[in-house]
């Protein structure tokens, strides 16, 4: 969580739109009314960024996730996926290659509309066939087919073992659509999202920009999921002092992304009366890519002498105080199998040693490139992000670095174009389990679209580690697969964050709305004992 693209923990930030809405309006009724900075837009370059084929962003998935079904979902409290749409699903075979779902009874889509075999079959295939470049289609790419039995069996033929499987079954670009809403071949347009999820949705859109989202508790909804409440408001702000300002005011019940460290820091010592912070477990990570065929950093040593320097504890301390802690890893700490490989590699930051590895390679110093970073993606405290990361390097005379802030619709486009040697981008995890910090970023169809290839962790182990079922017996696995990124650097791992969300005090169920992998659960939420 694009995701997913890419976006980092509730206290730092995510896309941040020009316009923004307030609670108590005459479509909100006596909603609840849940705070955002997330922005959704539909222009000529991003014609459907709400289609389940397209959007890879946690935003986007969080309002795919109230009104698109999926056959399994993460239970509360997280765990192993259990059955959603489906009534039950398993492995066939020993070898996790062949998984097979039973619908419930009577499914139907929130028109009514019965639910089939059949449109569980197009949905995926059109995931498939659409095929975006920075959409979620690696996430299903491991189907060779999908086959339907009786009125309400699929079996899913994998191409290889994966005992992963299910946790990506639980996520959008597995969700149920409807043929006559959404093309076989081509991304559905506009801003409007159907399906037979908990809720469902109607955006208030202005200029292409969604400035409201209302989601309505579904009549025909069949699921495992419990839903506490009859409707749901998110209201978008342009920046994380509005939003706030709306929490006081009381306005808005509750605040997700994105607060500002700042905020959540005063709320931590000094409390408003009447508020509450949760903390939750953050997953998110913050990390610098590479374009690794840029002349400027096609050299490992660039890219290790750059990991050798900088300083993640201060970069965590100084711009993120309590909401952030150094990185060490592409896969954080409280994910099973994560190690500090690149501490057990580089240690503490070391100039000389830096020195000696640009010597070594033969590379004149100072490397001089730019540093960019999106303005509207990640909060407010990117940009000072970034100015110290290039402080840090340019202090070290061995490298000479601009930084340069894009807003995130020009800032995705040429990343993925590879038009930046050097860039900053954070990640929430499609699910919570190690290989999904690991294959986006070194599998094929990689969601940088980065040119790096290890022939080890593509050929062999990833997908050895997809064959255990036990997911703790994958560990000697991804420690090498760890270890591989701490070596060749294609990318570099910066901090990870904390979660947290503020809300009024008589909004129940606010533990559980928002989950380990930051993912949006409003189905949770109540008023008092309700």
């Amino acid at each position: 969580m694009n995701r997913k693209t890419l976006v980092l923990p509730a206290v730092v930030g995510l896309l941040a739109p020009v316009l923004a809405a307030c609670g108590g309006s005459d479509d909100g009724g006596d909603a609840i009314v849940v705070g955002t900075t997330d922005q959704f837009i539909a222009s000529k370059d991003d014609p459907a960024p709400l289609d389940p084929a397209i959007g890879y962003e946690a935003g986007v998935w969080n309002v795919l996730r109230q009104t698109v079904q999926t056959l399994t979902h993460i239970p509360r409290g997280g765990g192993e996926p259990v059955p959603e749409a489906a009534k039950s699903c398993t492995f066939t075979d020993t070898e996790n290659e062949s998984y097979r779902c039973t619908l419930r009874d009577g499914l139907t889509f929130a028109d009514g509309t019965p639910v089939t075999p059949e449109d569980v079959k197009y949905s995926i295939q059109r995931v498939m066939d659409i095929k975006d470049e920075s959409g979620p289609v690696g996430l299903l790419a491991n189907i060779d087919a999908v086959e339907t039995k009786g009125e309400n069996q699929v079996i899913f033929h994998l191409k290889t073992s994966d005992a992963t499987f299910p946790y990506k079954l639980a996520t959008p670009p597995a969700g149920i659509v409807q043929k006559d809403k959404y093309p076989a071949k081509a991304p559905r347009e506009g801003l409007q999202v159907d399906g037979s999820g908990p809720y469902t949705m109607k955006p208030e859109v202005e200029g292409g920009r969604v400035v409201k989202v209302v989601f309505t508790k579904n009549p025909k909804y069949k699921g495992d999921l419990k839903v506490r409440n009859e409707k749901v408001e998110l209201d978008l702000f342009p920046d994380a002092a509005a939003m706030g300002k709306a929490l006081d005011d009381k306005k808005i019940d509750m605040m997700t992304r994105t607060m500002s460290p700042e905020q959540s820091q005063k709320m931590l010592e000094d409390p408003a009366e009447g508020v509450k912070l949760t903390e939750m477990p953050g997953l998110a990570i913050s990390y610098l890519g590479f374009n690794t065929e840029d002349p400027v950093v096609k050299n490992k040593a660039v890219r290790q002498a750059m990991a050798q320097v900088i300083d993640r504890g201060s970069i965590a301390s100084k711009v993120y105080g309590s909401t952030a802690e150094p990185l060490y890893s592409l896969i954080p700490s409280g994910i099973t199998s994560h190690t500090n490989s690149f501490y057990t590699k580089y240690g503490e930051p070391d100039l000389d040693t830096a020195a000696g590895i640009l010597d070594k390679a033969g590379i004149s110093t100072p490397v001089k490139f730019t540093l960019h970073y999106t303005t509207d993606h990640y909060g407010p405290a990117t940009k000072a992000e970034f100015e110290a990361l290039a402080k840090q390097l340019n202090d070290t005379k061995l490298f000479e670095v601009d930084v340069k802030g894009t807003p995130w619709d020009k800032f995705r486009p040429a990343q993925k174009k590879g038009e930046y040697a050097v860039y900053g981008m954070g990640w929430f995890p499609d699910f919570p389990d190690p290989d999904t910090y690991i294959a986006p970023f070194l599998d094929e169809n990689n969601f940088l679209n980065s040119p790096y290839t290890s022939a080890e962790a593509q050929g062999t182990l990833i997908p050895q580690s997809r064959r255990e079922a036990d997911r703790s017996a994958a560990t000697p696995t991804f420690e090498k697969l760890q270890d591989i990124v701490a070596n060749d650097v294609p990318v570099l791992p910066v901090w990870q964050g904390k979660q947290y969300v503020a809300s009024l005090d008589e909004l129940t169920g606010v533990e559980w709305a928002v989950n380990s992998s930051a993912d949006l659960q409003l189905w949770e939420l109540a008023r008092g004992d309700s």
